[in-house]
């Protein structure tokens, strides 16, 4: 019988799609960039333009010509932090209850996200 792949996968996710993120660990440490998927089974999260993965295409009716095609692949949600726009810097986050709603906060700068 396998063993799991995945060693660790967190019960809920700190970043959702659209958060800017700042990676902490790996071979992209210390870029940012816009998080286009999330995958909460995995704990996996797709970020625009890191861990960019070249993958051999062949040719079909989509795509013809087929070739090389670079493509963001998933890293570990662990591996990054949500970026604070106005604080300029990475931030862990926080929650509380603004109105009767429970909301993101940065805990950095103290802004609402």
């Amino acid at each position: 019988m396998a063993r799991p792949k995945i060693k660790f996968v967190p019960n809920k996710m700190h970043v959702k799609t659209g958060d800017t993120v700042y990676v902490i660990s790996g071979k992209d440490k210390g870029k940012t960039g816009k998080v286009l998927q999330v995958f909460t089974k995995k704990g996996k999260v797709v970020v625009e333009g890191i861990n960019v993965v070249t993958k051999h295409m062949k040719p079909t009716p989509m795509n013809p010509q087929g070739g090389v095609v670079t493509k963001p692949a998933p890293i570990f949600s662990s591996k990054v932090m949500l970026f604070d726009e106005k604080a300029g810097k990475p931030t862990k986050t926080g929650f509380k209850f603004v109105d009767g709603k429970k909301v993101r906060y940065s805990k950095v700068s103290g802004e609402v996200l």
